[in-house]
């Protein structure tokens, strides 16, 4: 099976100005999602799809290839389906598989990218693999709505008195992978198609970065994550 992995990376942010460029361990953060699919044995193709000519320089010495984004579909409401057709149907190629690899979800490995991809190979009847966390610490029971006059609702009905134990796990998406069969892609025109299996992975690294909090905090995990990896 044909793999690609778009990399998706605009040239604006609001919540972290430039934040795909940004240096994470010395290197712009979307080195790390370049590394990660170059290290990758089962992809058959890198593509950047970025609006900015400085974020191509970057890309440049990687020699990936990058799609130039039209500026219509690199403002703040645009959507990353749009991008990734665009990406798509510029390269002119066919692929089984599409990965999506967000930069702002810096920790993970080319082992973690090669799992997701081989659960999508192996369960022929699924149609997509999303990478999700266990959040038991943060649970919707322990969430709450507020009325008009400010009174707590739960969230969960009949959930408050429940102890941690007792909790039924749910799962957070961490945003590291999105893959997905081509077909069922361009057919729902999503990522997060209907028939899709978790890839579950360890919440102590869990950095989705949008925000200049969020900067901060992968920043302190990032290099115990990286001697982790190394290690191991």
């Amino acid at each position: 099976m044909r793999t690609l992995v778009v990399i998706p990376a605009r040239g604006g942010s609001k919540g972290v100005p430039k934040k795909n460029i940004k240096l994470l361990g010395g290197k712009p953060l979307i080195a790390h999602a370049i590394e990660c699919a170059n290290g990758s044995k089962l992809v058959s193709k890198i593509v950047v799809s970025t609006d900015s000519d400085e974020i191509e320089a970057i890309v440049s010495k990687y020699k990936i290839e990058v799609v130039k984004r039209p500026l219509e579909l690199a403002d703040d409401t645009s959507n990353v389906v749009t991008a990734v057709v665009h990406a798509y149907k510029f390269l002119n190629e066919e692929f089984d598989i599409i990965v999506l690899l967000q930069p702002t979800s810096p920790l993970r490995t080319p082992k973690q990218l090669d799992d997701v991809i081989r659960l999508l190979q192996e369960n022929l009847q699924t149609d997509g693999v999303i990478s999700v966390v266990p959040m038991n610490d943060i649970h919707p029971a322990r969430m709450y709505n507020l009325t008009d006059n400010s009174i707590l609702a739960p969230f969960l009905e009949n959930s408050e008195t429940l102890r941690r134990q007792d909790l039924n796990p749910v799962y957070y998406r961490n945003g590291c992978f999105y893959a997905v069969r081509t077909k069922a892609f361009f057919k729902q025109k999503s990522f997060m198609v209907e028939n899709k299996l978790a890839y579950i992975m360890n919440p102590e690294w869990l950095a989705n970065i949008d925000t200049q909090r969020d900067f901060k905090l992968a920043t302190l995990l990032y290099q115990d994550w990286k001697n982790e990896n190394t290690n191991h």
